[in-house]
């Protein structure tokens, strides 16, 4: 099967394009011929240019149909899958596609479908104001990106998208990771029927044999972008509290500005894959303390893979992707979203008693095995799409 994969980078690697490389190396490892449509918004917020073209391409690009129409023409896919389309590419791709009666998959790896930041997020709590109203206009209201013409910019490529129907009317099957995440689709009016979850997975990762040099061992981790919305400053405030505990913080700060830190506090900055593993399995436990619902944290597995549980908000997909289905146990700690209170209630509760944690962390490798490992997420994949293609070739067998 011939697979064409979209995707817009963002400014630096994350998550999102880790997914999707993981996701087209799995799609060829599986015998299908991939190409890929990709472009890159790295430094594009760095030039006033850059900026204008983002704003203007986001709503409309030209260059990504021109794109678009030559892999369709070159290529010939059988499907397209979709992720990420902005700004370079846009949602002005998609009639293309099914003008040429391609069917369109989308992996959703974010609310941007419904929220113009993707985040469900402003002023750090999670606000919902754009789904419940069925528009964008409170995006540039409260100014939720912190400039007003990047605020603008993307309320408006949202209500384009919107009034256009550019993703309801010519995307085919939308996959959310979450449950929670289809839901909010369905609210926000896609269809039931277009719509279902197919989880993140990962890539196992043993760690390396020594140590990370100036981390130590047996400590509270957290892994992600040292940002306001993943709440690595309420962790941080917990450990001020307790200067008898450690902690570890794997990530790099926004924009690179510097984070004074107390002295049970250790910076490890950006590790690789290998070294990531050694973190994982040195630390006690993982703290996601995110004031934003996030779209699938990968951390979440990461650490249950190396049998270490994990905090985590007691809001969006965090409770679900925490518990065992089968025994209706959680598999770690929930606390209230934003209460470095109850956080620090929690983180202490495992941090004295290693045994708890422990045992929370088997229970959350256990889910792990259930639920995402990659073998099973990979084969829901290559089933989906291979399943829409056929659908299509039997319902315009003259198309193409």
């Amino acid at each position: 099967m011939k697979i064409l994969v979209v995707h817009n980078d963002y400014g630096v690697y994350s998550g999102e394009e880790a997914v999707v490389d993981r996701m087209v190396a799995d799609l060829k490892q599986s015998g299908n011929e991939v190409a890929m449509l990709r472009r890159s918004s790295a430094k594009a917020r760095n030039t006033l240019t850059g900026n204008i073209h983002g704003f203007l391409s986001g709503i409309y690009s030209l260059s990504g149909r021109r794109m678009m129409r030559k892999a369709l023409r070159e290529f010939h896919p059988d499907v397209v899958n979709i992720h990420n389309l902005y700004p370079f590419i846009s949602p002005a791709v998609l009639p293309l596609c099914r003008k040429a009666g391609v069917p369109v998959v989308m992996t959703v790896h974010n609310y941007r479908l419904v929220c113009p930041t993707g985040l469900f997020l402003r002023d750090g709590a999670p606000c919902e104001n754009c789904l419940q109203k069925g528009n964008e206009h409170d995006c540039l209201r409260y100014n939720c990106e912190h400039n007003r013409l990047r605020s603008l910019g993307y309320a408006l490529r949202n209500m384009v998208a919107r009034r256009t129907k550019a993703y309801k009317d010519n995307v085919d099957l939308f996959c959310c990771l979450t449950e929670f995440q289809r839901q909010k689709l369905i609210a926000a009016g896609f269809g039931k029927d277009k719509t279902r979850v197919i989880p993140n997975c990962i890539e196992h990762t043993e760690p390396q044999d020594t140590p990370l040099p100036d981390c130590g061992t047996d400590y509270v981790g957290y892994v992600g972008r040292l940002s306001e919305e993943k709440g690595y400053d309420l962790l941080l405030e917990v450990a001020r509290r307790h200067p008898e505990a450690e902690f570890r913080f794997a990530g790099t700060p926004r924009d690179d500005k510097a984070i004074e830190v107390p002295s049970n506090v250790k910076l490890c900055g950006h590790l690789n894959s290998r070294q990531l593993a050694r973190f994982y399995a040195d630390a006690r436990f993982i703290v996601v303390p995110s004031r934003c619902y996030e779209g699938f944290p990968v951390a979440l597995l990461e650490a249950a893979s190396h049998s270490r549980c994990c905090i985590a908000p007691c809001h969006g997909a965090f409770p679900d992707l925490m518990t065992d289905k089968e025994n209706g146990e959680l598999c770690g700690l929930l606390f209230k979203p934003a209460d470095i209170d109850d956080l620090e209630e929690k983180v202490m509760q495992l941090w004295n008693n290693k045994t708890s944690a422990d045992a929370l962390g088997r229970k959350a490798e256990g889910n792990y095995k259930k639920r995402f490992l990659r073998d099973k997420v990979n084969a829901s994949w290559s089933d989906t799409l291979h399943k829409m293609a056929e659908n299509k070739k039997q319902a315009s067998p003259t198309n193409r």
